[in-house]
């Protein structure tokens, strides 16, 4: 067994299908998920009508400092308890779910590239890209069939705050990505994209591990003369 968890990130933009991969990865690698929307930070102590007009996609939304906490202890493969997020209410509920030690988790999210300290203690970094019209289709068929929303108000709010958030701080989290994958592209080719990468980096890991201190000496910089 690894002496460390594998850790995949996912990032991209609301409806791009970073929950579609991470569910084909994880069937194929064994692997556990977290998804980042459980760590959105307790509303409790606002008004009722004051919650839902909070920028919920906005980095400051999510409680980045247990985020890291938590998948730093799950790459050290520590037991976690993660909270649980009622969408519904915008709280946190009292209760908490335990994660146990696995080999490959799987953390996605729209901001799983945005932090330095999160990107740091995830080896393979995927971005999953897609433009915002279709972002929207899947975004309000999921909203309404699972938050309980109208057409008309996932329309809103994504044209006046969730495409122009992606823009500012999920878009440009793609430059950070080992492996881009298309949103609209076979979920095969995804998964296969993503095993590409992660196999190289188990491979050099093993590689690394087997050879002698000799092998893994540093090779004398040749400079040559003008």
């Amino acid at each position: 067994m690894p002496a460390e968890t594998y850790l995949i990130g996912i990032a991209g933009p609301s409806g791009a299908g970073k929950t579609y991969l991470a569910t084909h990865l994880s069937a194929t690698l064994h692997a556990s998920v977290l998804a980042l929307d459980r760590y959105y930070r307790d509303l409790s102590h606002l008004p009722v009508e004051e919650r839902a007009r909070i920028n919920f996609d906005a980095p400051e939304a999510l409680d980045h400092d247990l985020i890291v906490e938590q998948v730093a202890s799950l790459r050290n493969k520590e037991t976690v308890y993660l909270p649980v997020y009622d969408f519904a209410t915008h709280t946190r509920t009292r209760g908490t779910e335990v994660l146990q030690p696995a080999d490959v988790v799987i953390v996605e999210g729209l901001f799983t590239l945005h932090w330095p300290s999160l990107r740091e203690l995830l080896r393979t970094k995927v971005f999953v890209d897609m433009n915002d019209e279709a972002c929207l289709t899947r975004r309000q068929a999921r909203d309404v069939r699972e938050r309980g929303r109208t057409p008309e108000s996932v329309m809103e709010q994504y044209a006046g705050i969730v495409a122009p958030m992606a823009q500012r701080y999920v878009r440009p989290s793609i430059v950070y990505a080992d492996v881009v994958v298309s949103g609209t592209g076979s979920i095969a080719d995804g998964v296969s994209r993503v095993l590409v990468h992660y196999e190289r980096q188990i491979s050099n890991t093993r590689a690394h591990h087997s050879a002698g201190p000799t092998q893994r000496k540093a090779l004398p910089v040749i400079t040559r003369n003008k």
